[in-house]
């Protein structure tokens, strides 16, 4: 691989993966809209798409990776056990042809295509699948999803080549889907072998239809379609190799000058699409490709860890004094709907709490008193001669999302509660985690067309950002990734969810949805099930 680096390179955490704005599609409903390919006539092959993105996470390994804008691209370069049909939900398969699943959901048992390889030549064999499972907790916090997903791994056995068999100590309801995700995206046992650094810093060879051509950190990543690519996805409409020759990925910060590069023709798609943008690409050559997101919503998350966040009156204070339909309205993509629970309406076992998340600023006005907190002169509630003033933290991937952030900012202020708004970039998630030097952060959602999305952001045994107490909601995550019962796992995760909702461990924003502008010259561009964007279809005139 040729990669073009400065020397001030640094790693990012796939921990930023919580805070990304990641393009999907749903698994039970959200169906893509922005219009039909149905006029784009027969598929032609060759030629470059030229995809504009706001950000670059620094970091060249798929199963590390935190950034959406980044695993646009690096989701092209490795393939999955299996994957998830965007349009239904299934799971089809991918690099495994076929799988069994044991019936308490411990043992799953994956039966490989032949000839599919690793862009170094290195065969896609079980033991290639052995020493990928393997070596995932030897990622620590860069492979936090991951090693959430493998949660009770024992280990992976050889049966032959072509067979690999993956246990858990407990059952593992979750783990068929996440199969699916990039984040257990398989590469090449000589990248296993290397350092986290050295596989974020140099890349990794995974078995995609595309493989990096060159990267310049904070500007551009391109790819180049691999020859012989012919162990696609069953979800996939083309056979063999991609329709593009290339891809070329390049860092725009301003999301409007994204949206007038697509509508002038100077790019071919850009992702981030705003609200203000709509309007331009309507006007030229484009359309809007969305899709409801499934997992957690964009949220504000507390610091259960700090003193003024510790106490669940100010947390509920703060969530009832959000209004989140003038939120949705004012700032956000046409047509998103507000929260109305921490899980999106289309993630399975979604259940609706609106009823618990009315904006109702008398109730937060009298929590805040109850509470001890008293108005001061300024309009900022006071006790103990100190101010109530929350430090939320965002990062610049969800910076696009800012004014929504300042207008929460100014509906805290109205019942008596000052956030101060500290922007830091991507690259500083892992440093700030790692430190709690935060009251709260800003859009802390996660996609994915699972439940277990909660587990990942708010079990105690995982990163904890929110640093929440341990107990019963420790319990229920832990119990419906267990159960193969569906709807024992359903009332489990209702459960969870009330509890999050009930003690405002985080105030749930909008359902997000993923909105890509691309020019009426590209077809057959969509979002994944759970992240990124599929490109091997995707073809230009």
């Amino acid at each position: 691989m040729k990669q073009d680096r400065p020397s001030h390179y640094r790693s990012a955490s796939s921990l930023a993966l919580m805070l990304a704005l990641v393009a999907t599609s749903s698994a039970c409903g959200g169906a893509a809209s922005g219009g039909s390919d149905a006029d784009g006539g027969p598929p032609v092959s060759g030629g470059t798409l030229s995809f504009a993105v706001a950000t670059d996470a620094g970091c060249l390994d798929p199963q590390q990776v935190g950034s959406s804008d980044t695993l646009y691209a690096l989701r092209q370069t490795v393939d999955s056990l299996t994957d998830q049909d965007p349009a239904t939900g299934r799971v089809v398969p991918w690099l495994a042809r076929s799988w069994e699943v044991g019936d308490d959901a411990r043992t799953f048992t994956f039966h490989l295509r032949p000839g599919a390889t690793f862009s170094d030549g290195a065969p896609v064999d079980a033991a290639a699948v052995k020493k990928n499972f393997d070596a995932i907790p030897d990622l620590g916090g860069l492979a936090i999803l991951a090693q959430g997903y493998l949660d009770g791994y024992r280990g992976t056995r050889v049966v032959d080549e072509l067979t690999a068999e993956v246990t858990f100590d407990r059952p593992n309801a979750q783990f068929l889907q996440a199969t699916s995700t990039p984040g257990l995206g398989l590469v090449s046992p000589a990248d296993v072998a290397r350092s986290p650094e050295r596989r974020c810093a140099d890349g990794v060879h995974g078995s995609g239809p595309f493989t990096v051509s060159g990267y310049r950190q904070n500007q551009s990543l391109t790819l180049k379609r691999r020859a012989g690519y012919s162990w696609g996805s069953a979800a996939w409409k083309k056979k063999g190799a991609a329709y593009l020759d290339a891809v070329k990925f390049t860092v725009v910060a301003e999301s409007g000058v994204r949206a007038g590069s697509l509508g002038s023709g100077q790019v071919d798609a850009i992702g981030g699409v705003r609200r203000q943008d709509e309007g331009v690409l309507r006007r030229g050559n484009a359309r809007v490709v969305r899709r409801a997101n499934p997992g957690v919503v964009f949220n504000l998350g507390f610091n259960n860890g700090r003193p003024l966040t510790r106490d669940a009156r100010v947390r509920q204070a703060a969530q009832a004094a959000v209004d989140r339909a003038e939120i949705a309205e004012a700032v956000f993509p046409t047509g998103t709907r507000p929260a109305t629970s921490v899980l999106s309406r289309t993630t399975p076992g979604y259940t609706d709490l609106s009823g618990d998340l009315a904006h109702d600023p008398g109730r937060a006005a009298a929590l805040l008193t109850e509470a001890g907190w008293t108005e001061g002169s300024d309009g900022i509630r006071r006790k103990d001669g100190r101010r109530l003033s929350l430090t939320v933290v965002s990062f610049s991937n969800a910076g696009a999302y800012g004014s929504a952030l300042e207008l929460v900012q100014q509906q805290l202020k109205d019942v008596g509660i000052e956030l101060v708004i500290k922007q830091l970039q991507v690259t500083q998630f892992p440093g700030t985690i790692k430190t709690g030097d935060y009251d709260a952060l800003w859009g802390g959602d996660l996609t994915r067309a699972d439940p277990d999305a909660l587990r990942t952001l708010y079990s105690t045994h995982q990163v904890n950002s929110y640093r929440l107490p341990g107990g019963e909601l420790d319990a229920l995550l832990d119990r419906q990734a267990a159960t193969t019962d569906t709807a024992e796992r359903d009332r489990l995760v209702a459960r969870a969810q009330r509890l999050v909702v009930r003690q405002a461990y985080v105030v749930p924003i909008v359902d997000q949805e993923a909105l890509i502008g691309v020019s009426r010259q590209v077809h057959d561009l969509t979002p994944g099930a759970s992240g990124g964007i599929r490109l091997h279809d995707t073809w230009k005139r």
